[in-house]
């Protein structure tokens, strides 16, 4: 039995979505521009996080906004790298 693709987005109810496909269709590519888009937000905020941090008038509330945005982005990371983890697993085979 082979197992869906991770989708980068998740259900109304907050559940995982998976795409059972061979990788070539409309919404495996909207997931692939989603992923992109998602990695290169999480480098523009690594990089504001950096000259956040080096500031040292940034406030308390304007870090705590930062860790938020820092925990989301890598929520989102994590999903990409399981998304495409198990791809590689699928191409072993």
């Amino acid at each position: 039995m082979s197992t869906g693709r991770l989708l980068p987005w998740t259900g109304e109810d907050g559940r995982p979505c998976y795409l059972l496909s061979d990788g070539s269709g409309r919404v495996a590519r909207l997931a692939d521009d989603i992923e992109a888009l998602q990695l290169g937000m999480a480098g523009d905020l690594l990089a504001h996080a950096a000259e956040l941090l080096a500031d040292r008038r940034a406030s308390s509330g304007e870090l705590r906004y930062l860790a938020r945005c820092l925990i989301g982005s890598l929520r989102d990371v994590k999903r990409v790298a399981d998304s495409r983890g198990g791809q590689l697993v699928r191409q072993e085979r």
